[in-house]
């Protein structure tokens, strides 16, 4: 089930678009990486509630100086929760793959995380832009790489302006269920807003497109043929 979009030319730019850019807690994947990874190092309420109160980069560093996670926590959540791709998003996937477009997964989450959700959608390491954890000599923690483009406010944004300087992706659309993802249209040309995981208000009444299930949007593809694409790769 879909909510009608507020306008129609989001259709067709889904369509047709060169670049699709995931994000990926609550909708890639069912879960949030940083609340399981909190909820592994016992200190998941704290975590959580500064998650749904998260307004940038502080609130990240915050989080993380509470959880303190080392390379051992990380790799053992990892074992204990695997991540759980959401329904529909590994048939979308390829899809979006069998007509050329180039996919990417951008996260205010970490690399180590992430990189699961990556193999088991059959993406390459250098289409995914996240945060990277930092461990001393002995696995401990000992920070986050704060250069990387999600680690501060509207990074999203930054990213999607860098990928489309680089590539030329035009159309470019977002899909995600967060404010994060809202925000960053423009410079994405279109804003899908996901909310098969969880409902966000302000996403749902902003969004170009809101849908309740990835089926949703692979109808739409399945309405036309792959167009012609250009044979530039990202990477």
């Amino acid at each position: 089930m879909s909510i009608p979009p507020a306008s129609p030319d989001i259709h067709a730019l889904w369509r047709n678009a060169q670049a699709v850019c995931f994000d990926i807690d609550s909708t890639v994947c069912l879960d949030e990486g940083i609340d399981m990874l909190a909820a592994h190092a016992g200190v998941g309420d704290q975590v959580a509630a500064m998650t749904s109160a998260a307004m940038g980069g502080t609130v990240l560093f915050q989080r993380l100086d509470l959880i303190r996670p080392s390379r051992s926590m990380v790799a053992d959540c990892l074992r204990a929760h695997p991540p759980r791709l959401t329904p529909g998003i590994l048939d979308l996937v390829n899809a979006l793959t069998r007509r050329r477009v180039a996919v990417y997964l951008i996260t205010g989450g970490f690399t180590h995380m992430a990189e699961p959700v990556l193999k088991k959608l059959g993406l390459p390491r250098t289409q995914l832009i996240a945060n990277t954890l930092l461990f001393a000599a002995d696995g401990s923690f000992a920070g986050f790489d704060t250069a990387a483009l999600t680690a501060r406010s509207g990074g999203k944004g930054a990213a999607i302006s860098d990928l489309k300087n680089r590539f030329g992706y035009a159309p470019l659309i977002m899909v995600g269920d967060g404010v994060t993802d809202l925000e960053a249209r423009p410079p994405a040309d279109g804003f899908i807003g996901f909310g098969g995981v969880v409902v966000r208000d302000r996403v749902k009444a902003q969004a170009d497109w809101f849908v309740l299930d990835f089926q949703d949007l692979q109808a739409e593809l399945d309405r036309s043929p792959p167009a012609r694409r250009r044979s530039s790769t990202a990477g």
